[in-house]
């Protein structure tokens, strides 16, 4: 991942404050050292409770009265001891209300994630309709580029793997 975005220019650099997100952000900027990675419990993944560890099949063995509502998915349930998508999106929301806050004529800013995350911020840039029509799977280690613009958001891509680079000793 840092070899794929050695090019970029970032102006800031933000992370989940969970050590997965966090060190994959010190690695990426490494290279620049007037550039430290900024934790942010905002951009934590979702907080699972009794879902933790468990896939979608396992979740509804498990609470069949989640598998046995209309809507079924994650996006839809609040986990026991969990937390509601919901609450993640408002989150991420703040989050991202802070970031157009510190750059109001824009900035190019890595944010070191996971896919609940971004997941929600998909909903909170580009609307409810919009982000569940992507039917997005976010894989790990891709990037997903996100245009944020005055009062919208484009999305430019999505789940771009890194390209293959030669290990250097």
């Amino acid at each position: 991942m840092a070899a794929h975005l050695a090019d970029e220019r970032f102006d800031a650099a933000v992370s989940s404050d969970l050590i997965r997100a966090r060190s994959t952000a010190e690695r990426i900027v490494r290279g620049n050292p007037a550039l430290a990675v900024e934790p942010d419990a905002r951009w934590r993944e979702m907080k699972f409770g009794g879902w933790e560890g468990l896939t979608w099949p396992q979740i509804a063995e498990r609470f069949p009265s989640v598998a046995a509502a209309p809507n079924a998915g994650g996006k839809f349930h609040t986990p026991p001891d969990g937390e509601s998508f919901e609450a993640v999106c408002l989150r991420v929301a703040a989050a991202v209300a802070s970031l157009r806050e510190r750059f109001p004529d824009g900035g190019t800013v890595l944010v070191a994630t996971h896919a609940g995350a971004l997941h929600a911020l998909l909903r909170v840039a580009l609307g409810t309709e919009a982000a569940d029509a992507l039917g997005v799977r976010f894989e790990p280690a891709t990037v997903t580029r996100l245009r944020l613009l005055p009062g919208s958001a484009e999305l430019v891509e999505v789940n771009v793997a890194p390209k293959a680079v030669p290990h250097q000793s």
